[in-house]
């Protein structure tokens, strides 16, 4: 979308719709491995399903959660409920029961939508686990005190639970409502609330509205043809999950251009390879870490990838394309929704003082790409006096470039020595070792050095001599950088959220185990 069309277009998800459903109508927007939704039927699915949530007494500013997986379900729904001015809840799949009744208490979910199955999981059962007495409601007009704002639960399937509510068709608003509804949406409107983890223990609520949303996801087309080389309608296997902001951007995203998106319900190396290849994607948006579980499954020398080379020839990691000084591209940001573009941006030093090009500071943002705010929270909590969100990520900038190079958290430096050291810098500098097929740097408290760089090691083929890779890497890297242990293990040792993004706090406590047992 360019700049003039993003003024002069309402900025909100339905009109958005609507113009994707004109231009793209006969593509494909979203495939799975049973199914497929192209543009036309999006606008068409999702207007039935807003028609009947209208008619049950849902509108703008009801909170709407929403307990799917990756698939052409969660797309109908979402653009359901953003059409009529609703706030969007996508609830993880990976949520423990306990977890779902936090969220949907934090969230103040009035209405919760998913099928009767998820993943390997029975949703009825897993919501009676979550809620007590929602096994011994009386009906399906709900109240319970683990969550007091939830009034009704939809599963989207036949079942023989008295809680639960079937959308009937009978029961929703003329298609004319449904129109006056969508035009009395505003840019201003809270669209979504993606939660993350963070250093508090209850996950923070993300809000987002409608223009934040549109503006920020309208330069991902631009990014996914530059990374894909592909000029027009990409296909693109996305292996991030729709309930973070990765996948957030990427169905948005993908509202602003012709472009398909493939996904999965679970990440299965298989499975996507089957899918790459029935769908001859073009391109793969996802952690590294899955991406080298793709490359190491039996099948992958024998599959016919010629219409995406970056999966099999690219790095493994896409945010380490084209980089100069070996430290990433910055990825999604749950806080700006998941881009930079309409975001100004500093980068200080510790006294909150600019710092020169090149130079590593933390990240402060703010402006229109900014979230509205943390559900539950004053502005004062979040934003400083000058409405400056302080990120905590360390990055930098150069003159000549107009990217932002992501160094890591403040919290994930290890303090070495009394130095800091940044662990993405020592892993792209072993990284690019020939027999060196991942690597990941952590630290763990030392007596001596207040905290060891310990590398964890994944080969190519024959075992890594890590005394070899050592001495290797200390042509590169200051004396306090070097890993002073190393551990050589396999891909599947090496932990990973079920998004396929690097668990690094268990990776640690892993290494932390090992040493105590005197292994490494």
């Amino acid at each position: 979308m360019t700049d003039h069309e993003l003024t002069s277009e309402p900025l909100t998800v339905p009109a958005l719709l609507q113009r994707a459903a004109r231009d793209f109508a006969a593509a494909d927007y979203v495939v799975t491995p049973q199914d497929r939704l192209g543009y036309a039927d999006a606008e068409r699915r999702s207007a039935e399903a807003a028609r009947w949530l209208l008619g049950h007494g849902v509108g703008k500013g009801s909170r709407v959660g929403l307990f799917f997986p990756n698939g052409v379900d969660w797309i109908v729904w979402w653009l359901a409920a953003s059409r009529i001015g609703a706030l969007v809840v996508p609830l993880s799949t990976l949520y423990t029961p306990a977890e779902i009744a936090k969220v949907l208490r934090l969230a103040d979910v009035a209405l919760l939508i998913a099928p009767t199955r998820v993943l390997h999981h029975d949703v009825a059962d897993r919501l009676e686990a979550a809620l007590p007495g929602l096994a011994d409601a009386p009906s399906a007009r709900l109240a319970l005190p683990t969550a007091p704002f939830l009034r009704t639960v939809v599963l989207t399937e036949d079942t023989d639970r008295r809680w639960a509510t079937r959308p009937r068709p009978e029961s929703a608003v003329p298609a004319e409502i449904l129109a006056a509804v969508q035009r009395e949406v505003s840019p201003a409107d809270p669209a979504i609330m993606v939660h993350t983890s963070g250093s508090t223990a209850d996950p923070k609520g993300v809000i987002h509205t409608h223009g934040t949303l549109v503006r920020q996801t309208s330069t991902w087309p631009a990014a996914i043809h530059a990374i894909t080389g592909q000029p027009v309608a990409p296909r693109i296997l996305c292996a991030m999950p729709f309930f973070w902001i990765g996948g957030v951007l990427a169905a948005m995203g993908a509202l602003h251009d012709s472009l398909t998106l493939l996904v999965l319900d679970r990440l299965d190396a298989a499975t996507a390879l089957d899918l790459v290849e029935r769908e001859r994607a073009t391109g793969i948006v996802g952690w590294p870490a899955f991406t080298q579980k793709l490359r190491e499954h039996p099948s992958f020398p024998d599959r016919d990838l010629s219409s995406v080379p970056m999966l099999r020839d690219g790095p493994v990691d896409i945010a380490m394309t084209d980089v100069p000084d070996g430290f990433p591209v910055h990825r999604t940001m749950s806080e700006t929704a998941g881009g930079f573009a309409y975001t100004e941006m500093r980068i200080v030093d510790e006294d909150g003082r600019q710092v020169g090009s090149g130079d590593v500071g933390e990240l402060w943002v703010r402006g229109i790409g900014v979230m509205a705010g943390y559900n539950k929270r004053e502005r004062w909590e979040t934003f400083d006096a000058d409405g400056w969100y302080h990120t905590g990520d360390r990055v930098y900038r150069r003159d000549d470039d107009p990217r932002l190079f992501y160094v890591g958290r403040s919290s994930e430096l290890i303090k070495a020595a009394g130095a800091n050291v940044s662990p993405l810098e020592v892993e792209a500098v072993i990284a690019e070792f020939d027999e060196v097929a991942q690597c990941v740097v952590v630290g763990v408290e030392d007596a001596e050095r207040g905290e060891q760089v310990c590398a964890v090691v994944v080969p190519n083929s024959a075992e890594a001599d890590t005394a070899d890779l050592e001495r290797r890497a200390r042509e590169q890297l200051s004396s306090y950088k070097v890993p002073s242990r190393w551990l050589v293990v396999t891909a599947d040792q090496i932990p990973t959220l079920a998004s396929g993004k690097l668990d690094r706090k268990t990776l640690r406590s892993w290494v932390i185990d090992q040493k105590l047992a005197g292994a490494g």
